[in-house]
């Protein structure tokens, strides 16, 4: 099994807690129905909570509290001493490419309705980035190949600025690109604000070696500039 959904609500009426306790119950139910089996299951979890400010490698341990609550890799590595094959997938803030409804268009759209590409202070906060094409093979290796309690990073670009994202996006929709303030940034973004001030690289580097996988697909800054974002 891989499981990837999750609720991901930044408007008004969003509640992050509320999505973490529905992500938790769905993964113990999938771990139930395996558990004793021997067969695989790989959960999406994060990169962005693990070490904000620091590159974050395969090593480090899902902090207990962090301002996003998200539980999945904590769940569902409780299943790797009962009998289940489970691997936590680590995605990075920008899982981009043909078909991506995720953060970029949500950035894309918030440029659109401001008629401004904004970045928090001067941009320099950087995001990790994978197309999703090369998440998708690393998807399948893990499934065929990871063992129980597994950490993989499905990274690609380690650490993209926000200004590079925001001056593409600005350069494609002709609208300004403007810093902000971070006290702004909450009226400017919206539920979003937290994610686009968040300084969080990450490395692949153990998941290539371990796993023979090396990403081969255009990095975000390319993707975005082949213009289907804004078609």
């Amino acid at each position: 099994m891989i499981h990837t959904a999750y609720i991901h609500d930044f408007s008004p009426a969003g509640d992050p807690a509320a999505a973490a306790r529905t992500d938790g119950r769905a993964i113990e139910a999938l771990g139930e129905t395996l558990a004793g089996s021997g067969r695989p299951l790989v959960v999406a979890s994060g990169s962005a909570l693990l070490a904000p400010g620091r590159l974050a490698t395969e090593d480090d341990n899902m902090p207990g509290d962090t301002p996003h609550p998200r539980v999945s890799e904590r769940v569902a590595l409780q299943f790797a001493g009962r009998g289940v094959r489970v691997a936590a997938m680590r995605l990075p803030p920008s899982v981009h490419g043909q078909g991506d409804h995720g953060f970029v268009p949500a950035l894309i759209g918030i440029a659109r309705a401001k008629g401004l590409a904004a970045c928090v202070g001067d941009g320099s906060n950087r995001w990790a980035a994978v197309h999703r094409l090369d998440a998708a093979r690393l998807f399948r290796l893990a499934l065929q190949e990871a063992p129980a309690g597994a950490r993989l990073h499905a990274v690609g670009d380690e650490g993209v600025p926000f200004r590079d994202i925001a001056e593409v996006i600005g350069r494609h929709l002709n609208v300004p690109v403007t810093g902000i303030s971070r006290e702004e940034a909450d009226a400017h973004f919206g539920g979003f604000a937290l994610f686009a001030s968040m300084d969080v690289p990450a490395s692949s580097a153990l998941t290539q070696q371990r796993f023979g996988w090396h990403p081969a697909q255009p990095g975000l800054i390319a993707d975005l500039d082949a213009g289907h974002y804004f078609s």
